[in-house]
């Protein structure tokens, strides 16, 4: 401090003791209590009396207390995913009677029309089209409804109290409290959680929430979970009970999810990312209405329509290989033939079928087409008549029982039916997600990891499973 601001000092000191006369130490130390005063007054009443909380602490003290804070955290988020399932059935079934059921025979009329040659015809329509136009119709609908209702949570002011509720476990494993939002995003879309993880500042633990954010059940997932869990885990039990079991095991799987990013987040904690736990002062921001309009366009348009343009890009490619793996033979045999043959020891092996492991290398560019793919590869390979519309045209079938015929037609039990429920969760990311994480690491190597961990940790989770089946069950 310079001689100039000493003198600065005595001269205010000297107008306030010369505007508050003789009792500026008296009326000084006044307004220091009085201050004081107000401030505790806002914390502690008269007397001893309890504290008086404002509303916004009154909600705190329930949405973060350890006996409410995670059934109510659980509740709001199963609300979200059930709220985002139920409500994308209806425009999801518009945009699929659009796109597949009205477009798709006007674009195969119109190439029959100027004589398409057949296997341009299949390509582009049969192959590229409908693959496209399968996720667009798939995932669309969902991640419009659930970016825009994530996004309301987050403004509204309760992400935050999610991620103190969660922070203590995270640190346990090594991870970022901030994980537990990452997380949630990535229940809407892994890429989005994935790009979600920049508010994580420490470069060891986003690298963590970035590797580990595929086993948060992104919605491309969801509908092969439903109709999995459906057909085998529900037709377990009375008609009565089926749909409640069926949904408790699907929301069993993204528990585990939940549990998987634990374990795989103190194993690389504890091994290839050691490192401290970043300290973080976590400020909960007080409750606010939330800004309806801008959460709209930040969900749409940040979100839903960037994430579904990636997904777009990488479904036209995936849509010409389904298509041409179907319809190029070597001798007698389709490739797809082929490479299921050539899958099929090892599929069985893991408690799976070269059908499936097929589906899952072919459709990587989005989870959507899955069971698409699985139908279409199932009829193809075993030569079903009267169902599908040919090699490499991908469709779905109306009922839950007409589904079920065909895939125990290609062998498919329970087991397989759990096994791939386990598969679903634990399998390679899409490759939107995987290029994510390439812009976001700017890393082969910690890309590499992210995409072949999952899906090693899936087979050795489906083997365990068979083994135990088979020992304990037959």
């Amino acid at each position: 401090m310079n001689k100039n601001t000493d003198n600065s000092i005595v001269q205010l000191a000297s107008e306030l003791r010369w505007k508050l006369g003789d009792n500026f130490h008296d009326k000084l130390t006044e307004g220091i209590y009085t201050d004081a005063s107000l401030i505790a007054a806002q914390a502690v009443e008269e007397h001893g009396k309890k504290r008086n909380y404002t509303l916004d602490s009154k909600i705190d003290k329930i949405v973060t207390s350890k006996k409410w804070g995670f059934p109510i955290m659980i509740g709001i988020l199963s609300v979200i995913l059930w709220i985002t399932i139920t409500g994308a059935n209806y425009p999801s079934g518009l945009l699929f009677n659009l796109l597949i059921d009205t477009l798709y025979p006007a674009l195969k009329s119109l190439a029959a029309k100027i004589g398409m040659v057949w296997w341009l015809d299949g390509l582009l329509i049969d192959g590229i089209y409908l693959a496209v136009a399968w996720v667009v119709s798939v995932m669309l609908p969902p991640m419009a409804i659930f970016f825009p209702l994530f996004t309301l949570l987050e403004d509204f002011g309760y992400l935050p109290r999610v991620a103190f509720n969660m922070d203590a476990l995270f640190k346990k494993t090594g991870a970022h409290g901030k994980q537990a939002l990452t997380m949630s995003m990535g229940w809407g879309c892994n890429a989005a959680g994935v790009i979600a993880t920049r508010i994580i500042d420490s470069p060891r633990e986003r690298l963590i929430a970035i590797i580990t954010n595929n086993f948060s059940l992104c919605n491309g997932r969801w509908p092969t979970q439903i109709l999995i869990a459906t057909i085998f885990i529900g037709a377990l039990v009375p008609a009565s009970l089926s749909g409640a079991v069926a949904s408790l095991s699907v929301i069993g799987i993204a528990l585990l999810g939940v549990a998987f990013m634990f374990l795989t987040s103190w194993m690389l904690s504890t091994t290839v990312l050691k490192g401290e736990v970043s300290t973080f002062t976590l400020e909960l921001p007080p409750y606010r209405p939330p800004r309806f309009w801008q959460t709209i366009y930040t969900s749409v348009i940040d979100r839903t329509l960037i994430v579904l343009w990636r997904a777009v890009v990488f479904a036209a490619p995936a849509g010409a290989v389904i298509w041409l793996v179907s319809n190029v033979h070597i001798g007698n045999l389709t490739l797809a033939d082929q490479l299921i043959g050539w899958l099929n020891p090892f599929g069985v092996f893991v408690g799976l079928n070269g059908i499936i492991l097929l589906a899952y290398i072919i459709a990587i560019p989005a989870n959507e087409i899955i069971i698409p793919t699985i139908l279409m590869l199932t009829v193809a390979n075993l030569n079903l008549v009267g169902v599908g519309s040919g090699n490499g045209v991908m469709f779905e079938l109306d009922s839950n029982l007409d589904t079920a015929n065909v895939l125990m037609a290609g062998g498919w039990t329970v087991l397989t039916g759990v096994n791939l429920m386990l598969f679903s969760l634990l399998h390679n990311p899409c490759s939107t997600t995987i290029y994510t994480i390439y812009q976001e690491t700017k890393s082969i190597k910690w890309t590499t990891v992210a995409s072949i961990l999952p899906i090693i940790m899936g087979f050795v989770v489906t083997f365990l499973v068979t083994q135990f089946w088979h020992i304990f069950i037959g």
